[in-house]
Parts: C-alpha cells; structure tokens; sequence
C-alpha cells in the first residue's frame, strides 16, 4: 500500500501516537499519522497494537501480524512507524528514575509543521515576551552565549551552558532565578529540555515535547513531563504546562511558511538562533524533506 509520506527518513523514525495513561485498556484509538489513518490499542499488560485503520478491524485481536505496524510503549507513549524503525528510542534515563513524576501535560493539536514547532521549543529569545512574568520578564531579555554541537556518535543536536533569569520556573519555585538549561534533539520531530531543578540542585527536571506529524503542516504535541517535584498535585504540574504552551500555540500558528525554511539565507538568523541554525543544518544532512522546505541544490 502506498503511503502518503515519500521521505524515507521521516517514514522509517519511530512516532508517537497516544499517552497511554490517557487510553482504557482494550479500546481502540483512530487517529492520523503521516496523512495515514491509523488504530491502536494498549492491552492491559500496556503492550500496544497499531495497524492501518479498516472497517472489518475493529479490536486489536483481529489484526493479523501481518497487518500491525511496528510498535512500542515508551515514556509513556505509544509509538510506531510507516518504515522500518530502529530497533531502540533515544534514551532518556531519568525517566526510569523512581522519585520522578511522570505525566503527559497535554497534547495539543497545532496548525504547524513539527520542524517549526521544535524550533519554537529551542529558541529561549521569546521567553520575556510569549511567557512574561513566568518563563522571562523585561529588562532580562538577553541571550547569554552558550554552545551548540551536533553529535555524530549519538546522532543528535545538543545546546548546552543555556542560562535565562526566569521568574516563576515551576510550580516548586519560590521567586526568580536564573536557570540552567540544556536542550537535545534527539529525533527530527523530539526534542528534550533538561533544566534545573528548584527542588534538588544537583538534579533537573525533564521536559520533552513528542511530536506527532499528522500531515506536512499539522501536528499533534505531546509534552512529557518527568519532575522532581514531589508535593504539587498533578493537575497543578500540567496546568503550569498547558499554560506555557497555550502561549506558544498562536505563535507557531501564525508562523509563515508553516514548513521550515532550510536554506541558510531564507530567514535571518540571530546569535540566540544559534541552536535553530544547527538544527536546520542537521535536518539537510539527514535529507529530511517533510515538513520543511529543502535548500535549492
């Protein structure tokens, strides 16, 4: 069967299409991935089923083996893929880490390419202005120098000796800090932020955003909270979110073109652009070309 997606890289990735602390045992899900309809279901021992959705394949234990798609549960997701994936996810160790709090905060649906989306994540410039009074605050709008590389070994992006002044980090901060962050991309469409941790100073808390390509220009973000904070209810903890991200959300929407420009002349690019840059010049190396508009030869 033909499939919707040409690019081989993004059909062979691993996506996510469900939290599944969100899905009922047994049921089934429909939902689009990669402009391909799509059901799953988790059964009770959590393993999931994915397959094409057809009208005579109504439960999971009719779906022949032939016709299920790669699948597996991770961080709290169900995740599969149109190719052939790897064998493993990147790691994220402090999820497997016991005192962690681990939620889905929310998924969004987005009117935006998922590239355009991970860049909005990785740019801390408009943290003063999209996020005032929580995540940055006038007069501390600079952006501090910090380095940026791209692993060949691991295959991904890393951004480190990331600092802003944040007024309100968390729900467990208690005033204005300057906070550490470090952000990887491990995944063209998934990226991790690593930032410090108002409850332990030793430890940060994780938060990743988990893209789920419904088409070139739609997405679903599924963001991944794994927190150290041990006494805010959890409907405090991902209200705090879906706030953060509500503010994004008509930003990324009004972004014109909603595909990610790959050419290095076709946007200006600043010094707090630095990890936007990088992350653009990793997606032409792969020869990604969904969601983005690919640099002339």
């Amino acid at each position: 069967m033909m499939t919707k997606c040409t690019d081989p890289v993004v059909l062979n990735l691993w996506h996510p299409v469900g939290a599944i602390a969100e899905t009922v045992p047994g049921a089934v899900q429909q939902t689009v991935l990669l402009e391909e309809r799509l059901s799953f279901s988790v059964g009770a021992d959590g393993e999931p089923v994915v397959w094409r959705s057809r009208p005579d394949l109504r439960r999971a234990d009719q779906v022949a083996a032939a016709d299920r798609l790669p699948a597996k549960s991770a961080y709290g997701y169900v995740w599969t893929s149109l190719g052939s994936p790897p064998a493993d996810l990147f790691p994220i160790p402090e999820y497997a880490e016991p005192d962690r709090r681990r939620l889905n905060a929310a998924t969004f649906g987005v009117n935006v390419s998922a590239p355009r989306a991970i860049e909005n994540f990785l740019d801390m410039g408009h943290f003063p202005y999209v996020h005032t009074d929580i995540l940055g605050a006038e007069p501390h709008t600079e952006v501090k120098e910090y380095d940026v590389e791209i692993s060949v070994d691991r295959d991904e992006i890393l951004a480190t000796r990331c600092r802003f002044f944040q007024p309100m980090a968390s729900t467990a901060s208690e005033g204005g800090a300057d906070v550490d962050y470090i952000y990887r991309v491990p995944h063209p469409y998934c990226s991790v932020l690593y930032k410090s941790s108002p409850v332990d100073e030793a430890r940060r808390d994780v938060i990743a955003i988990f893209l789920q390509p419904v088409d070139q220009e739609h997405v679903r973000a599924h963001m991944l909270l794994c927190v150290l904070d041990e006494n805010s209810e959890d409907k405090v903890i991902k209200r705090f979110q879906q706030t953060i991200f509500g503010q994004d959300k008509p930003i990324l929407e009004n972004q014109v073109p909603k595909r990610l420009p790959l050419d290095p002349r076709a946007e200006t690019p600043i010094r707090a652009d630095k990890s936007a840059i990088a992350y653009r010049r990793w997606l032409s190396q792969k020869g990604v070309t969904y969601g983005v508009i690919p640099a002339a030869a």
